[in-house]
């Protein structure tokens, strides 16, 4: 294949281009006569010349290749090929990782991207660097697993100019080792490390042209680890700080940001003593470079322009940033790394004496010498600030010290010089305190332990070329030239290596080898040999060294001097060529400082200052020339000596030792463009970064060999379509290859055939995409020819079929229509005939019409004219009437209308006239006497009736002394005596109205006696018949009554609790996150107690063996947690609800067997031996079969009847011992209220007679005459008088009793408060207005109470009428019973007995209520019989106890008597308490799940509850507390011990809730009782409330229940990719992408192959989950709790599938989407088979669902709408992200337009709008839903269950 193929018509090229780089553009003829043709996309056509094939312009990918994640996998490799994908995937795609080769290239979005969150770890946590899309945890992960598998040191080195992200970038990473580094440890370091990182931001960072934050300096930060694996420490190294910035910053830059944060700081009083911000004068304000003083000048206080170091740059502040907020941060860091505040203090005033030493103002003194004022405020503000003399600082800042043998001279300095000399000081003190800082940082990340291996991440700074280059940009240079040797040399043996495992020849390949360059550097007679050479010289100059530089370096390739200047000289570097200025070079190598200043600041009284200066050299990485004054063997040491450039070269060789010692990974991060707008791309600024950090090197050296590579399999998939059958041997793919290759390519030097994988040149794949194009073009033309001429050729046969058809059914139309039309024309004749005639007569008839009409029409309009003109005269004489009077009429009103006016006026101005007299008589005195006579007559009589009542004042005061006499003679009696009178006239009223309604029934009953008589006979002859009648009626009534009490119960009961369960719902719903939080909290709890527990046992075994053995705690740890607010589900009442049973095996496993020995109890006894159970074989489980009563609910209905009633009767007697305690208790006032006590109950005995007989002789009326409608209306209003008569009688006793009681209190604080004046209380009447106000306030609460019943009357109605209903479906419902119960004798024998329980139950009722009427006839006997006995003692008779002495104890003889089997038991479990541990052993230690399998599911714990219940019938509460203790710390041991065990863990988890449910079962509480028995309410606990330790076994049940799901996650995980993504079920469905199949190649060669094969992964899945569904319905899981389970599982496949296709472009194409869908369908499959999918489960997969469906739509404009719509449950980024991945499999599929895209987006945000948009891209695959324990109580009673033989728990007896 030559390369003229491939420049044909229509393919793209790219052309070179000033602003863009690089243009495509399509030729429009094919290459020939070395003319390419081209046009652009704006249209626009050019003509290209070339001279030979090398010169044509360089290919574009197919647009299938294009946005590919490697730019080595692409077909063509070149600059504009990797500028354009680059470009795409970061604007298009919003993707800022690509790989290039083993470099990650990283491009700054200058946005906040939510792609670094815990799950994106998590995600990229096992995977390979190809696996995923490119990402900077991808690259962590490939340092951290290869320092796993290959136990080497890793290094990761991230490069790039300022602004690139390169410290984000390494933020990251180490975020990363992190978070996978092992154990919790990890995660102060990762605190300590982020920690440090505001730290060094405030020391090392400062603003610059180019970035707001920019690093100004190197670091290289080692991460230590453990043999394990996890991080233990950290150190720091730094290169080549910028001290020159701490004195300069050019235009438009800052200082570094602590100066500017400390200066933020000024205005707190702490810092008031830096003296930051006085009002001074300072000499260097806003004065730029220049060096002239200017007059004093007011500054603002505190403000960073006060200091010359700080306003250089003219831009103090940066956008957004707040320099105080930045400065508190620093300052908690600082405290976090173990820096006290005394030190930050001595830091801080460090770095105020810098900024103070830049003010201090030096004077030219004339000639050689400088001088400063003496009253320079900086100079004192600075000898303060460091603690050192200010005159020795004066005096060395101005001098220096020359040794001339053994004198010592002292010579003044020249202005420059001195200033010079502050600034080094200056420079030289913030050097120290920076490098003090980091040896800080360092101690405070340092491992205890000495580390296994390290990874080290190096964050250092790219190529850098500016208009003025100096000392700085020379070693930053030389660096990377240093760090791209490193990067070539090891591309370079990766790829040697790639060849070499593959077994293929191969020829060297000639890469870019910059050693020439380096050598010109830091070679012999160098560049830094000459700079140091020159430093050394007395008298060096910049010149004179630069000059050297002419001289000397010339014979270097690489070396040049410009055209134009002397001053300067040229280097090229790798990146570009590089002028450097040589001012300056010589001063900052030297980097000189006094000796004289440093001994003055070792001097300091500052303690920081001090150790900063008298610290060994070689601790601070950089080092400082000191002069000396004399000959000193500590100052002539050599490494004192050495420059600034030879310890940079030293550190650097030093640096690179270590990266070649380790494996190193690549990062080179990418400013996309000056402006630091987000998702920008300037082509221009991106090109000379991608040349200069070495990615278009590492293409380079990929295109000069083999850069497209594909396995054999791979390229057979992809490439069939281009052989023949015959071509295809299966059994040797590589064979069929070759035949292939054959085929397409002739020239054997483009490809290569490997081991494993075929090997092609740059731009061979594309050239076979086109063959395979054109071939696949082919085919489908050859397709469509055939399938048009098979759809012509049949549309001609059915057109002629079609013709055939139609011309005989014409023929035959046409012959039919010729007969027709003959028969139609000799109709036509005679039909022309009559129709002549008719029209002749027609036309006669018309015409006569016409003539007649004419003529009456003109008659007419002759008559109505005469008789308009007749209306007319006679309308024009009514009008002339009408106007006539109208004018006459006009005039009369218009003369009455002038008549008034003249009347209004006259009237008017009369009126006036007696108003002047009026106002005048008012003023005179006459008329104001008349006006007070009266007046005085009213204060006359008044002042008579004064007068009056004064001497009638005086009058009844007279009396008052005599009244005074009077009331002492009044006794306490008076009191009571009005309160005898007042009883006696009420009782008196009764009397009166009983001997009223008494006469009335005497006369009644004289009236009716003989209507009694005569009804007497007839009443004997069916008196017999109607009682047997009557008491048949009452019975049923009475059973009916008592059926629809217990029905309208159950209603109302069961209303409250669907309003309970509701509200429940509700408060659960809203209190979600908080249940979440708290069990991650829990979980978290036992994650480090199980930890805790590891490491005691390792621990243990360290120290020898068997040294430490766990005894049982009286407290579980759980329990403590317990305390913590939870929303975990508690004790509900609501949560009754259970699955429905069915016939299936799954639905009651859990309760129904069991599998033990036999009973000896008899069957009719026994509720278990109507349960068959079916054997269990071969692991799977039995089907259960219960047999239920067919009546079952009428004798609940009976039992919960009468366990009502013995509840209400419990009450009641309750109520009535405390009547009588209060009537005992009580003692009698005086003889008085006993007597009156005594005739109250005689007169209610009395009155009691009356009402019986009463009521007998109303019976006996009504029965007498139930038809006389008379006699029943006269009962009735009877009855209403009875009833408003008893009514009255009740409300006269209870207001009776207020009073008394009132009387007694009122009477009792009187006589405490007056003594014997009690009726001073009531001298002025109060007591009758109180009782007054008593009576309404009565009269209110009884019409408020009329109003209840009234209300409750209307609720009765509603009930009744709601009773009635049910009461009829209920007879609906007994007749179908009665239907079925008469099928078998079996069920009838069944019914019998049922009926022969309902009868007996039904007399028990009777006789309770017979007892009850007995009993309240007893209280009433023992009350009089107490008042007889009061009045027996008082009248002087015996002790009268012997009498009252009452036997209560017989009371519980009233109780419903119940018939106890021939053989009962109590549902307990007796043992000692030395055989408790034992006890537990078997049940909790030894317990195997295949034993517990044969068991009743449950067993264990319904054991352990029957102890528990025989320690609280023993009441003993240590035995029961150590009971319940041992359960939970064996239980607690077990599952540590088998946590990895599924069998165990849900065994235990069966058997926690088991006893969990039975202690709330059996707790007492009605909201756990609606579904017990009564023999189950009776065996409830009596003596011990256990909530608290419910509480502890829900925690348990929960850290057991995290520990399943865990256990299933873990089989689970492996399996999801492959059986969910992977799995191809519809084989050659998804086509291959093409993409290079380079592959992603890390820093060495990783061969990983999946751990399941993806056609068996969706079987095993299934399998799995069916093996966990068996496994917890066979130990007897609640069906709820499986639900959870499985929903929790699901949302875990969800989320990691999910993650994985948003991780994964080669997965998001159409037919990937469909083979999605299709494995999804299987698990929805499944859990319909499992009968799961109506309870949510396969809700959760909604998210991967509609994933699936994303890919498979159609994504036109016109489908906006529907897509947002269809993907509801997936976020916007995930939306975006699908779409931003989807890549056609083919070219003949299009790609998704950017619009599309943009349309997507702007329609979600509108949807986000009323919602929360979630801000992550990834699901949280750490998700967990909250745990729900429904209640499901056990249907089991506890006396049937029996110990089985398999387990030894003969220590046990059951009572």
């Amino acid at each position: 294949m030559s390369v003229r193929e491939l420049y044909v018509k229509g393919a793209h090229v790219w052309i070179p281009d000033r602003e863009q780089v690089w243009r495509c553009a399509q030729l429009t003829q094919d290459y020939k006569n070395h003319l390419v043709t081209v046009t652009f996309e704006d249209g626009q056509t050019q003509e290209i010349k070339v001279k030979s094939d090398e010169e044509l312009p360089p290919l574009r990918n197919p647009e299938i290749l294009i946005g590919e994640n490697d730019l080595t996998s692409l077909s063509y490799l070149h600059e504009p090929a990797v500028l354009y994908n680059l470009q795409v995937r970061f604007c298009n795609q919003n993707a800022i990782y690509t790989y290039c080769g083993i470099v990650l290239v990283a491009i700054n979005p200058y946005e906040e991207l939510p792609i670094y969150g815990p799950d994106t770890i998590s995600a990229y946590r096992g995977h390979s660097m190809g696996d995923l899309d490119p990402h900077i945890f991808a690259v962590a992960e490939e340092a951290f697993t290869q320092m796993e598998r290959d136990n080497r040191d890793q290094s990761i080195i991230v490069s790039g100019e300022s602004g690139a992200g390169k410290t984000v970038s390494a933020k990251y990473a180490m975020r990363y080792f992190a978070s996978v580094g092992g154990s919790d440890s990890e995660t102060q370091i990762e605190k300590k490390i982020l920690a440090s990182n505001p730290i060094m931001e405030a020391i090392g960072n400062a603003k610059t042209t180019r970035n707001d934050n920019s690093s100004r300096f190197g670091k290289y930060i080692e991460l230590d680890f453990t043999r394990s694996y996890s991080i233990m420490g950290a150190n720091m190294r730094t290169y080549l700080l910028e001290k020159s910035r701490v004195v300069f910053q050019a235009p438009e830059e800052r200082n570094y940001h602590i100066f500017y944060q400390l200066c933020s700081a000024a205005s707190d009083k702490k810092y008031s003593h830096l003296r930051l911000g006085p009002p001074e004068t300072f000499h260097y304000m806003n004065q730029g470079l220049q060096e002239d003083p200017t007059p004093p000048r007011r500054s603002r206080p505190g403000h960073q322009d006060n200091f010359h170091y700080l306003n250089q740059g003219s831009s103090p502040s940066i956008e957004g940033v707040d320099d105080g907020a930045d400065f508190i941060e620093t300052c908690k860091a600082l405290s976090l790394l173990g820096i006290s505040e005394a030190t930050q203090n001595q830091m801080f005033r460090i770095l105020a004496g810098i900024l103070h030493l830049g003010n201090i103002v030096i004077q030219d003194n004339g000639g050689d010498a400088s001088t400063i004022d003496k009253g320079d405020e900086s100079l004192a503000i600075v000898a303060e600030l460091l603690g050192i003399s200010a005159s020795e600082l004066k005096m060395w800042l101005c001098h220096r010290k020359i040794t001339s043998g053994r004198e010592v001279f002292t010579k003044p300095v020249t202005l420059s010089e001195a200033t010079f000399s502050r600034d080094a000081l200056a420079k030289h003190i913030y050097a120290k305190l920076f490098d003090w800082i980091v040896k800080e940082i360092n101690k405070c990340f340092a491992a205890p332990t000495k580390p296994f291996r390290f990874i080290g991440v190096l964050d250092i700074y790219g190529f850098e070329t500016f208009e003025i280059n100096s000392f700085e940009q020379f070693c930053i240079n030389y660096a990377n030239e240093k760090l791209q040797q490193q990067f070539n040399q090891h591309v370079f043996k990766l790829e040697q290596e790639e060849y070499v495992k593959e077994q293929i020849e191969w020829e060297f390949i000639n890469f870019y080898d910059n050693q020439p360059c380096i050598d010109l550097i830091e070679s012999k007679l160098g560049i830094l040999d000459l700079l140091d050479e020159e430093c050394r010289m007395p008298k060096g100059s910049d010149q004179s060294w630069v000059e050297k530089l002419y001289d000397k370096c010339k014979k270097w390739d690489h070396f040049s001097k410009p055209r134009l200047s002397n001053t300067s000289f040229l280097i090229a570097h790798f990146a570009d060529k590089v002028g450097y200025e040589c001012a300056g070079f010589l001063e900052k190598n030297r980097d000189t400082v006094s000796e004289e200043q440093i001994n003055l600041l070792k001097s300091s009284q500052i303690s920081l200052v001090h150790a900063l200066f008298t610290e060994k050299a070689q601790v601070a990485p950089t080092k400082v020339k000191v002069l000396p004054t004399g000959p000193s063997p500590a100052h002539s040491s050599k490494q004192m000596r050495k420059s600034v450039g030879s310890q940079f070269r030293d550190s650097l060789n030093l640096l690179m030792l270590t990266l070649n010692s380790t494996t190193p990974h690549y990062v080179r991060c990418i400013k996309p463009n000056d402006d630091k707008m987000a998702f920008t791309f300037d082509p221009t600024r991106a090109i000379q970064q991608l040349r200069a950090c070495g990615v278009l090197e590492t293409v380079r050296i990929s295109a000069a060999g083999y850069p497209s590579r594909w396995t054999y399999h791979e390229f057979f998939c992809r490439y069939r379509v281009l052989c023949t059958s015959r071509d295809i041997v299966r059994n040797d793919m590589r064979l069929t290859c070759e035949k292939i290759i054959a085929n397409m390519i002739t020239d054997e030097d483009k490809f290569k055939f490997g081991r494993t994988k075929i090997f092609f040149r740059a731009g061979q794949v594309a050239y076979m995409e086109k063959l395979r194009a054109d071939r696949l073009s082919a085919c489908g033309i050859m397709i469509q020819k055939n399938v048009r001429m098979y759809i012509h050729r049949n549309r001609f046969r059915r057109m002629r079929n079609s013709a055939i058809v139609i011309q005989k059914y014409a023929r035959g139309m046409a012959s039919r229509r010729l007969a027709h039309h003959m028969r139609q024309t000799a109709a036509a004749i005679k039909i022309q005939a009559c129709v002549r005639g008719w029209v002749k007569r027609v036309q006669y008839r018309r015409l006569v019409y016409t003539i007649t009409r004419l003529q009456a029409h003109a008659r007419g309009c002759w008559a109505r004219q005469k008789y308009q003109h007749m209306r007319r005269d006679r309308a024009a004489i009514v009008i002339q009437k009408n106007v006539r009077q109208w004018l006459t009429r006009r005039r009369y009103l218009r003369a009455m209308r002038g008549f008034v006016i003249v009347q209004g006026l006259v009237r008017c101005f009369l009126a006036r006239r007696q108003l002047k007299k009026l106002k005048i008589e008012a003023k005179s005195i006459e008329h104001q006497k008349k006006l007070n006579k009266g007046l005085e007559n009213k204060i006359i009589s008044l002042q008579q009736k004064l007068t009056e009542m004064k001497n009638e004042n005086s009058f009844i005061s007279s009396y008052k002394e005599e009244i005074t006499v009077l009331k002492t003679r009044v006794t306490d009696l008076k009191g009571v005596e009005k309160q005898l009178k007042a009883s006696n006239n009420q009782v008196s009223e009764l009397e009166a109205r009983i001997a009223e309604l008494t006469k009335e029934l005497e006369m009644e009953r004289g009236e009716k006696m003989d209507v009694l008589t005569q009804k007497e006979r007839a009443d004997k002859e069916n008196r017999e018949l109607i009682e047997k009648l009557n008491e048949e009626n009452v019975r049923l009534t009475k059973e009916l009554s008592d059926a629809q009490k217990e029905e309208t119960k159950r209603e109302s009961e069961e209303y409250l609790r669907r309003k309970f369960e509701a509200e429940k719902q509700q408060l659960i719903l809203e209190n979600t996150d908080e249940k979440s939080g708290y069990q991650r909290l829990l979980k978290e709890f036992n994650r480090l107690e199980q930890k805790n527990e590891h490491l005691e046992e390792e621990l243990a075994k360290f120290k020898g063996g068997n040294a430490h053995k766990r005894t049982a705690s009286n407290v579980s740890n759980l329990s403590g947690a317990s305390d913590a607010p939870t929303e975990l589900v508690h004790d509900d009442a609501s949560e009754f609800s259970s699955f429905p049973g069915d016939d299936d095996w799954m639905s009651d496993i859990g309760y129904g067997s069991v599998r033990s020995r036999s009973s000896e109890m008899s069957d009719s006894n026994r509720n278990l031996d109507n349960i068959e159970w079916s054997s269990q074989k071969t692991g799977d489980t039995s089907e259960i079969k219960i047999q239920v009563p067919q009546k079952m609910e009428d004798i609940t209905l009976v039992l919960q009847l009468q366990n009502k009633v013995r509840e209400l009767e419990k009450e009641r007697r309750n109520l009535s011992k405390q009547i009588d305690h209060l009537e005992s208790s009580s003692p009698p006032d005086d003889p008085q209220h006993a007597q009156e006590l005594i005739r109250l109950q005689e007169l209610e005995m009395e009155n009691a007679k009356l009402k019986d007989d009463l009521n007998r002789l109303r019976k006996s009326i009504a029965d007498s005459e139930p038809q006389n409608n008379r006699v029943q209306e006269f009962m009735r209003q009877f009855e209403a008088l009875q009833d408003e008569l008893e009514r009255r009688r009740e409300e006269c006793i209870q207001l009776r009793t207020v009073l008394a009681n009132r009387a007694h209190d009122l009477r009792s604080v009187t006589q405490t408060s007056y003594g014997k004046d009690v009726d001073i209380v009531n001298e002025d009447g109060e007591l009758v207005l109180a009782y007054q106000t008593q009576k309404q306030v009565n009269r209110q609460l009884e019409d408020e109470l009329k109003k209840e019943k009234q209300r409750l009357h209307e609720t009765e109605t509603d009930y009744k009428g709601e009773l009635e209903r049910l009461r009829r479906d209920n007879e609906r419902q007994q007749k179908l019973l009665a239907q079925n119960l008469c099928k078998s004798d079996a069920t009838n024998s069944e019914t019998l007995l049922q009926s022969e329980i309902m009868r007996l139950t039904s007399e028990n009722l009777n006789l309770q209520g017979q007892v009850d009427n007995l009993t309240e006839q007893l209280k009433k006997y023992k009350r009089s019989l107490r008042a007889y006995a009061k009045k027996l003692k008082e009248a002087g008779g015996g002790d009268p106890t012997d009498m009252l002495d009452v036997n209560t104890t017989n009371e519980g003889e009233v109780l419903p008597i119940i018939r106890k089997k021939e053989r009962e038991y109590m549902g307990m479990f007796e043992y000692d308490r030395r055989e408790e541990m034992q006890i537990i052993r078997v049940l909790v230690y030894e317990l195997k799940p295949r034993v517990a399998v044969t068991l009743l599911p449950g067993l264990p714990a319904y054991i352990l509850f029957m102890c528990i219940r025989h320690t609280d019938h023993i009441n003993d509460d240590e035995k029961v507390r150590s009971l319940l203790n041992n359960i939970v710390n064996g239980v607690k041991r077990v599952i540590k011990k088998r946590h990895e065990d599924l069998d165990s863990t849900v065994l235990w988890l069966s058997n926690v809730l088991r006893l969990l449910h039975n202690l709330k079962q059996y707790s007492g509480d009605k909201a756990f009782q609606a579904e017990n028995t009564v023999k189950q309410n009776e065996q409830s606990l009596k003596n011990f409330d256990l909530s608290e330790y419910r509480q502890v076994l829900s925690d348990i049940a929960v850290w057991i229940y995290n520990g399943v799901i865990k256990l299933m996650e873990e089989k689970v995980q492996p399996l999801i990719v492959p059986s969910i993504l992977e799995h191809e079920a519809i084989a050659g469905l998804s086509g291959n992408k093409p993409g290079g199949m380079r592959g992603r190649t890390g820093s060495v060669a990783r061969e990983l192959e999946s751990p399941v094969e993806p056609q068996k992964a969706l079987d095993l899945l299934l399998k799995e989950m069916t093996q966990f569904y068996r496994t917890l319905a066979m130990f007897g899981t609640d069906p709820e709790l499986i639900t959870q389970v499985f929903r929790q599982i699901f949302y875990f496949i969800c989320a990691g599938s999910l993650n994985n296709l948003l991780l994964r472009k080669d997965m998001c194409h159409w037919s990937k989407g469909m083979q999605i869908r299709y494995n999804l369908s299987h698990l929805e499959q499944w859990t319909r088979d499992m009968r799961l999918h109506e309870s949510g489960v396969t809700d959760t997969l909604a998210p991967i669902i509609q994933a699936a469906q994303l890919l498979q739509a159609r994504k036109s404009d016109d489908d906006v709408h529907s897509i947002c719509d269809m993907c509801d449950k997936l976020s916007v980024s995930q939306i975006i992200k699908i779409l931003n991945l989807y890549t056609p499999a083919d070219e003949f599929e299009d790609r998704v337009p950017i619009s599309f895209i943009h349309k997507i987006q702007a329609k979600l945000q509108e949807r986000a709008e009323g919602e929360q948009a979630q801000a992550t891209l990834l699901m949280n695959t750490k998700f967990a839903f909250p745990v729900r324990f429904p209640f499901n109580p056990s249907s089991i009673h506890l006396e049937d269950i029996e110990l089985p033989d398999a387990l030894p728990l003969t220590m046990l007896k059951k009572v």
